[in-house]
């Protein structure tokens, strides 16, 4: 396991999870779910206080496309070491005029998640979920469970293997 967290099989603590992230977790058999203070959600505050590697946590933003007056989403996952190239690589590769985070209310209402707990697991049918080849090769990643209170650890090829999941060099 990673870090000093207490993991247990998420599937059996749907406590920790959204309701969405509960509804798809079934078909991520790895995937270990640990609760935490959920004032120390933000990465740099998880990583230092129970001592997972910032290498090893992955971070999941919610980006807005637009083209011809049209918006669409994307989730983007990227290790917390890296940044997204949002203007540049996932723009192009969504086919946007124009590409930014998605606001906070929207990421929210869109994922029936929480901000600070949003994850690829369980997001609305047809969005693209754009993983950073790095994410992708990680033995083992912490994501967000879709609520602040906790975090899901599981094999990077996991991430690379959800539903609608595209592997891509995202990192600036």
């Amino acid at each position: 396991m990673l870090g000093t967290l207490d993991w247990g099989p998420a599937n059996a603590r749907p406590d920790l999870l959204a309701d969405p992230v509960a509804a798809a977790i079934g078909a991520l058999p790895d995937a270990e779910a640990a609760p935490i203070d959920p004032e120390l959600a933000d990465t740099a505050a998880f990583c230092e206080r129970y001592g997972v590697p910032l290498d090893a946590s992955a971070n999941c933003v919610v980006v807005a496309a637009k083209r011809g007056g049209e918006v669409s989403y994307a989730a983007c996952m990227i290790l917390a070491t890296g940044r997204a190239d949002v203007n540049g690589v996932v723009r192009k590769h969504l086919g946007a005029r124009k590409a930014s985070f998605a606001p906070m209310a929207d990421a929210t209402s869109l994922t029936g998640m929480e901000y600070g707990g949003i994850t690829p697991v369980g997001l609305p049918g047809g969005w693209p979920i754009l993983v950073d080849e790095a994410v992708a090769a990680a033995p083992h990643v912490v994501i967000g469970s879709g609520l602040r209170k906790s975090k899901i650890l599981l094999p990077g090829k996991a991430v690379a293997g959800l539903p609608g999941a595209e592997v891509l060099a995202l990192a600036l």
